[in-house]
């Protein structure tokens, strides 16, 4: 069996049951340490069933949020189960662009990875990508995004993963998104939010796309308190606003104390830094072995991920563990 912890993030049980220790840093996720902190006062009715009014609230406000129309949002509880459910919704051939989400690559029977710098061979295919990417954060223009979903052919559909987006807001196409465009964006709340329990992403698509997807997912879809907490949450503009700019200061922060301890940046969002190293491995078992969780990749052993530590003490504590290998 895989390790967990090379499969996706956030594998904090397994590599305690590994490696020991108790106090974990959980430096694996690419989380936002720093929760919007309204969540524990948002009033949630725990006896009722979700209302439909508060999801179409819910499904607005983010709307306005991500610049897009409501009537192309759909929620979802989580943006995993809402690939997974398109896949089914969607013509072949497809491709998915490498290195990417490791979900995107099982969205679709059949398809098959395509390498940034060959793009152009995915030509006509449904084509599902993130931006900005993870592992490396890499952006795509929106011109490049647009002339890619130029050329999807008679039939083929642009994808977009826009779990990263709310760092990077000038590069969403959720604006771009039409009733005549075979475009699709997925959003994800837990990420930028920092409450990635809530189980929250939404799809933003032409009507009868999203139609189709309301139909898979049945009769409340979304929880209460997802519903309650993502509403006030994209409400709250002043702290999304200091927020990416808090994020974006951590993040250079961060790049200062890996460069100095020798490492070379390969990729970076404000959420993640990606450096490459000629043992992964052995660094992050490195810092596994001081309880702090990082994310290596199975397919790319040069490669480590390292979420925002979150402040100044889990960062000390990240800088002496590289101190002491």
């Amino acid at each position: 069996m895989k390790p967990r912890w090379t499969w996706h993030g956030g594998g904090v049980a397994a590599a305690r049951a590994h490696f020991g220790g108790q106090d974990w840093l959980d430096l694996s996720t690419g989380i936002n340490p720093y929760s919007w902190p309204g969540a524990s006062s948002v009033e949630v009715n725990w006896r009722r069933l979700p209302e439909e009014d508060d999801l179409r609230t819910l499904e607005a406000t983010a709307a306005a949020h991500f610049g897009a129309d409501p009537d192309h949002v759909c929620a979802l509880p989580g943006t995993e189960i809402g690939l997974r459910l398109i896949g089914d919704l969607l013509p072949g051939p497809a491709r998915h662009l490498a290195p990417g989400y490791r979900t995107h690559g099982e969205v679709m029977e059949g398809g098959m990875p395509v390498a940034r710098a060959q793009l152009a061979d995915a030509d006509g295919a449904t084509l599902i990508l993130a931006n900005p990417n993870n592992p490396d954060g890499r952006l795509l223009t929106r011109a490049t995004l647009l002339d890619l979903l130029d050329r999807r052919g008679a039939t083929g559909w642009l994808v977009v993963d826009e779990a990263f987006a709310d760092c990077h807001p000038a590069h969403s196409l959720a604006a771009e998104v039409a009733e005549d465009r075979r475009l699709l964006i997925f959003r994800s709340f837990g990420k930028f939010f920092g409450l990635a329990g809530v189980r929250l992403g939404f799809l933003i698509g032409p009507r009868a796309m999203v139609a189709r997807l309301r139909e898979r997912l049945g009769a409340w879809p979304v929880s209460a308190a997802a519903i309650a907490i993502g509403t006030a949450a994209y409400r709250d503009e002043a702290w999304i606003a200091a927020t990416r700019a808090r994020l974006a200061c951590e993040a250079e922060t961060l790049d200062r104390v890996l460069i100095r301890h020798g490492h070379r940046l390969a990729g970076a969002c404000p959420l993640f830094r990606l450096i490459e190293t000629d043992d992964a491995m052995a660094l992050f078992e490195q810092l596994a072995r001081q309880a702090i969780l990082t994310r290596p990749f199975e397919d790319n052993p040069g490669w480590l991920r390292i979420g925002l530590p979150g402040g100044e003490a889990a960062l000390a504590r990240l800088e002496e563990a590289l101190d002491h290998g």
